[in-house]
Parts: structure tokens; C-alpha cells; sequence
């Protein structure tokens, strides 16, 4: 695809190598940048107009998030990559440390050269062994090569990239938790304000961005910011990745343009597994409320589509479901997954979300009471908003957006013990 950014070296045979990553053109941005002395507010510049927003989850504009940073400082600052991925639904990230590690490292390094950095960081889900490893190799090529380390290709500019294994634990992709996890600390999350632009990784100022963020940049850079927001729809620039999962006949990566109408998405991934009807769609992670089949099929893939229908893009990991799905099971997996992720911190979602998940599982063993709908609607409610971060919301969202549109099931069970379908 024309379009195609983070995924741009996937026809070649080997594009994790530094050998066909710059065939590919890669590292010629962070040259010229280095030869040019390109002035870091000029990056920052033309990262804004791309209209990047953070491909994590949480979609905040990038180029803004680097502009916090006070470059004058005579302080240690910090790049900090999350490549955490444990949003269950999402395994987007892996792929680009598997596939394209060069450019993600490129993307940091830029990062780095225009905050005034000396060191960046690689958080990695502590399941992917393979990706660990590509990135750890990626990593030796790029030093070996001279584009990490002491005086990168004779310009001064000094910068050098670590990884960083994690233990699989959800509440480290947290932004601010991840950086207690590096620290050696136990990972939860903190208080904010202050925020990692000005207290953050061993109390410096930090950049915390997403692995599809950075792996982005180099592309953005090369072909212009312009070039970047036009790929995609007003409030929603670039091309994407979109993890597709669930009864679909093929499951995978997807880089599209942003706004891409769902259906077009849902072709791509050979549509419905045995022709069946959709039924729901989570469009943005198992966090973001659930939207209904026929809803889902008039929307665009993009920030503000999404939102329209009480739902978030979220990471982009879109798990499909169709009309063989009990809606009462499935949400008794998801509050599952949230009370055993808890870190425990706050009262509200250490205590929320094991009543949460109780009723739930309750209610799917053909245990539920009548009162048990407007308890989990006063429990999800008493819990959003309340937390430190935002695990106890990405708890309570998944069960009101699913008593929002299947409670008629959920009645069912409560009132005949099994499901509907």
C-alpha cells in the first residue's frame, strides 16, 4: 500500500537488518538531520502538522508532548519507549520490533536529538522473547554502525538506547508506572501532576511515546508533516495500524489510512469467519465500550468516528464478534482480566473491580439477581474517574457500554439462567 508507514520494509526478505532498513531509506532523515543541525523547534514543527496523535491509546498529539520539554535544562533527560502492548486485543507493536526495529530506533533517536537527551529507554512486554531479542540485535547493528553512542557520526550529538524487559504486568503500560518498573520499583502508577515532561524516568524530564509513535517519525520527516496529515481525516492524521482479531476469516495487522470506513477494514480481514452476521465490535482494546454490528458498519476508522458512538479508538485493536457470542460471557472474561490487573492502589478499582467481575460471573452462572443490573451500573459508575490512572475507567467502561446495548441478555440470564444464543 501507497500508505503503508511503520510497515514500509515488509516486502523484503529480511527488513529487520540494517542493510535493507537503509535500502529502505532508513537513517538518511537522522543524517541529515545531524549534518544540517536541523533546528529541533523545526522538527517539533513539522511533527505537529503531521497531526500524529499518540498511537498508544490515549491519542495525545506528539509534537505537543515534545514541545513540554525544557531543552535548556542542564539536567539528564530521557525517550522512553512503551512497548508494553498488554491491551488485550492489540499486537501491533510486536510486529514493528519484529519487522522494522530500525526504524523505531531512528524515531527515538530523532527524539532524543531534538529534547536534548543522552539516553533512551525500550520498555518490552516481558511475553515477547522474539521481539526482545530482533530489538537487542537492531540495537548492536545501529551501534555498530555509528548512529549510537559517543559522538554520533561525528556531530557531537551523544545518545544511546537501552531495553528494558518488563514482568507482564497491564498496569505497567502506564506511562508513569512503566517508569516505576525501571526504576526497579513496583510498577504503579503515580500521582500526577508533576508530569514525566518534568519529573519523570529517575526524576528527569522524559518523553514517554508509544513504539508505533516513534516507528512513525522517520516516514513523517522524510516525506513531510503535510504529506503525513493528508494520508488521513481532519483531527486524525496518517495511516495506522489495526489489529483485527475474532471471527474474522483473517486476523493480522492492517496499515490503513485513517478514516478508512470499517467496512473496508472488515474486507481486508476476509470479512465474517463462515458468513455469519456481526453482531459487536470493540474498536479500540478490550477498554474502549463495546459498538453493535450494524452502528460499526457505518463508521470510519478514526478518532472522532469512533467517539461519536460513546466509544474510543483507542490502540486500533478491533476484536469482532458475531451473532454465536454471548455478550454475558464475554464481559465476564473482560471484568475478569481488569480485577486480576489491578495493581491494587487505589480503593475504588482494588475493590470495584472484584465486585464488578463477582456479579458478572454470577450472573453468567445462572446465579444473577434482578438487582444485580443497577448494582453493576452504581459500581462501574462509582469507580470511573476515581483512580489514579486510568485502569479502574478502562474497567467500568467495557461493562456499562455492554449494559447499554445487550442488557436485554443479561436479563435473559437472570431471568432463565443460561444465554440467549
Amino acid at each position: 500500500m501507497a500508505n503503508e508507514v511503520c510497515f514500509r520494509t515488509l516486502h523484503r526478505d529480511a527488513p529487520w537488518t540494517i542493510e535493507q532498513y537503509r535500502q529502505e531509506g532508513g537513517y538518511k532523515v537522522l543524517e541529515k538531520i545531524l549534518r544540517e543541525k536541523t533546528s529541533p523547534d523545526e522538527i517539533i514543527e513539522e511533527v505537529k502538522l503531521s497531526n500524529l496523535r499518540g498511537r498508544g491509546g490515549a491519542g495525545f498529539p506528539t509534537g505537543l508532548k515534545w514541545s513540554f520539554i525544557n531543552r535548556t535544562t542542564p539536567v539528564e533527560k530521557y525517550v522512553v519507549c512503551n512497548s508494553d502492548e498488554g491491551e488485550p486485543g492489540t499486537f501491533k507493536d510486536r510486529d514493528i520490533l519484529r519487522y522494522n526495529p530500525h526504524q523505531l530506533i531512528e524515531g527515538m533517536i530523532i527524539c532524543g536529538y531534538v529534547i536534548g537527551g543522552t539516553a533512551g529507554y525500550n520498555y518490552i512486554r516481558g511475553e515477547f522473547r522474539e521481539p526482545y531479542f530482533r530489538f537487542e540485535e537492531a540495537l548492536e547493528e545501529a551501534r555498530a554502525a555509528g548512529y549510537l553512542g559517543e559522538n554520533i557520526l561525528g556531530s557531537g550529538f551523544d545518545f544511546d538506547i537501552h531495553s528494558h524487559l518488563g514482568g507482564g504486568a497491564y498496569i505497567c503500560g502506564e506511562e508513569t508506572a512503566l517508569l516505576e518498573s525501571i526504576e526497579g520499583k513496583k510498577g504503579q502508577p503515580r500521582f500526577k501532576p508533576p508530569f514525566p515532561a518534568m519529573f519523570g524516568l529517575f526524576g528527569k524530564p522524559t518523553v514517554i511515546n508509544n513504539t508505533e509513535s516513534f516507528a512513525s517519525i522517520p516516514v513523517i520527516l522524510d516525506k513531510g508533516g503535510q504529506w503525513f496529515s493528508d494520508i488521513g481525516v481532519p483531527n486524525s492524521g496518517g495511516a495506522k495500524l489495526f489489529s483485527i482479531s475474532g471471527n474474522v476469516n483473517r486476523p493480522g495487522n492492517y496499515e490503513i489510512p485513517m478514516g478508512t470506513p470499517f467496512r473496508e477494514l472488515l474486507e481486508l480481514a476476509g470479512g465474517m469467519k463462515d458468513g455469519r452476521n456481526i453482531k459487536a465490535v470493540i474498536p479500540g482494546g478490550s477498554s474502549s465500550p463495546v459498538i453493535p454490528g450494524d452502528q460499526m458498519m457505518e463508521l470510519n476508522m478514526d478518532y472522532d468516528s469512533i467517539a461519536s458512538a460513546d466509544s474510543m479508538l483507542g490502540s486500533g485493536a478491533v476484536i469482532v464478534m458475531d451473532d454465536t457470542n454471548c455478550m454475558v460471557k464475554v464481559l465476564d472474561r473482560i471484568s475478569y482480566f481488569y480485577y486480576e490487573e489491578s495493581c491494587g492502589q487505589c480503593t475504588p478499582c482494588r475493590e470495584g473491580t472484584g465486585w464488578m467481575h463477582r456479579v458478572i460471573h454470577r450472573i453468567e452462572n445462572g446465579q444473577g439477581r434482578q438487582v444485580d443490573l443497577d448494582l453493576l451500573d452504581d459500581v462501574a459508575a462509582k469507580i470511573a474517574g476515581r483512580t489514579i490512572c486510568a485502569l479502574g475507567d478502562a474497567a467500568a467502561m467495557p461493562v456499562a457500554g455492554f449494559l447499554k446495548h445487550y442488557r436485554d441478555e443479561f436479563q435473559f440470564h437472570i431471568d432463565h439462567g443460561k444465554c440467549m444464543v
